[in-house]
């Protein structure tokens, strides 16, 4: 028993390098925004307002998938938490500081009072779009923009409920599974799509299973999805000195398959 169980440790250490690659060019389940039931392409987006990479997917990227036809296979989630830690007694501080933690709120009030993705998303884009132009002080004027009456959302804000809505927007971020090492962190029914988060609406076609022709995922290369980035995971989002996507997906598969070759050793 004892020698089976040496060559069986011995085993495990000769394959931890083919493992590290196994790493590289394996997906990792999240826990948990499952999959739509509804027949569309569950996508979330974990983000926070002033991370300027979170602003240039929202204004640059995500905006694509009103473009065409591609909204009508997707059921979209947004979560404005991002980086921010909770404090004592419920209090929270952002990442970018108290400006932050505003439109984070002010964006989370929104998804609530106009709970369509056409009424909210319009207004939480203007927001990301003086983010990306350094206006973000002049967030307001988005009201004006779009023929939006400000009360609901100040009501949102000064009676608490904003609050709540970020405490809820904290615990699932907090729940993630892996969890999320920057933002923007993108997860596609179920599955984050770590650094390449650029490239979305290529797995949003791959993963839709229904019988509608879609121009927009006909223009794309399906089924060439990179299995692993080779720029940097600490240039692609806001972090705040969280490892890396890349040695985190390494971590998560390490430990799921070495607690399986530690059942399978002692059973």
């Amino acid at each position: 028993m004892a020698s089976s169980r040496t060559e069986s440790r011995t085993l495990c250490f000769s394959l931890l390098p083919c493992l590290l690659l196994f790493a590289l060019f394996t997906p990792t389940s999240s826990a948990r925004t499952l999959p739509s039931d509804s027949g569309k392409v569950s996508l979330a987006l974990y983000y926070e307002s002033l991370c300027p990479y979170s602003a240039n997917f929202i204004v640059n990227y995500l905006v694509k998938l009103f473009e065409d036809d591609l909204i009508s296979i997707v059921d979209l989630k947004l979560s404005p938490w991002g980086n921010a830690k909770l404090r004592s007694n419920d209090t929270f501080s952002c990442q970018h500081g108290p400006s932050e933690c505003l439109l984070n709120t002010v964006e989370a009030c929104a998804i609530e009072i106009w709970p369509a993705l056409n009424d909210h998303f319009p207004f939480i884009y203007c927001i990301e779009s003086l983010v990306y132009e350094h206006k973000y002080p002049q967030w307001e004027s988005c009201y004006e923009k779009l023929g939006l009456d400000s009360k609901p959302i100040a009501e949102c804000y000064s009676s608490g409920l904003g609050k709540e809505l970020e405490l809820q927007y904290a615990a699932e971020t907090s729940a993630l599974q892996p969890p999320h090492q920057y933002v923007p962190w993108v997860v596609v029914d179920g599955l984050p799509i770590y650094e390449d988060y650029e490239n979305f609406l290529t797995y949003v076609c791959n993963a839709y299973n229904g019988t509608a022709a879609l121009k927009a995922c006909s223009k794309l290369s399906l089924n060439t999805i990179p299995k692993a980035s080779t720029k940097s995971t600490l240039s692609v989002g806001c972090n705040e000195g969280k490892m890396p996507a890349l040695f985190g997906r390494i971590r998560s598969t390490l430990t799921s398959w070495m607690r399986q070759m530690n059942m399978a050793i002692w059973i």
